[in-house]
C-alpha cells in the first residue's frame, strides 16, 4: 500500500501552505476568534484555509504529543470496538477520545482520536491493520498532527 504522505522541504511549496498552518496556529492559541480573522491575519483566503487545513502539518511542533483522528464504521457486534482499541494499543497508540453513534442497520459510526507519539509503524500500517478486522466495514484517517 503506497503512503499518502510525503515529507518535502517548504522551499518548493507555495507560501500559502505555510500560511494555512499559521492560521490554524492562530486559532489554537486563541489569537484569532474565527477562521475569517485567522485567514486574514495569515494573509490567505478562507477558501484556501478550508481547502488545505487538514492536509498540511509541521514535522515538529511545540507540543510533545502527536495526534491522529480515525473514522470507522463497525458492525454492531459485541467486542467490535474492543478489538479496534486492542489493535491501536498493540501499535502503541493511546486513545484520547471515542465518539460512537447509535447503531443503525447493524452499523455504528465511531470516531477515535489517538496519541501517536509512540506509534510503531506508520499511519498506513494502522489503517491496514484495522481494515483487516472482520467487524470493521470502513476506516479513514481524518487528520494527523
Amino acid at each position: 500500500m503506497a503512503s499518502d504522505f510525503l515529507i518535502v522541504h517548504k522551499k518548493i511549496l507555495p507560501d500559502y501552505l505555510e500560511k494555512v498552518i499559521e492560521a490554524r496556529d492562530l486559532l489554537s492559541r486563541h489569537e484569532a476568534s474565527s477562521v475569517t480573522e485567522a485567514a486574514r491575519m495569515a494573509g490567505i483566503s478562507r477558501n484556501t484555509f478550508y481547502k488545505y487545513k487538514d492536509y498540511v502539518f509541521r514535522t515538529e511542533g511545540t507540543e510533545s504529543r502527536r495526534r491522529a483522528i480515525f473514522s470507522l464504521v463497525l458492525l454492531d457486534r459485541p467486542g467490535a470496538l474492543s478489538k479496534v482499541i486492542g489493535t491501536l494499543s498493540d501499535m502503541h497508540l493511546s486513545v484520547i477520545t471515542i465518539s460512537q453513534s447509535i447503531p443503525v442497520a447493524s452499523k455504528a459510526a465511531v470516531t477515535i482520536s489517538v496519541d501517536i507519539t509512540d506509534m510503531t509503524g506508520s499511519a498506513d500500517a494502522v489503517l491496514l491493520e484495522l481494515r483487516e478486522q472482520a467487524d470493521v466495514l470502513s476506516v479513514h484517517l481524518d487528520a494527523i498532527e
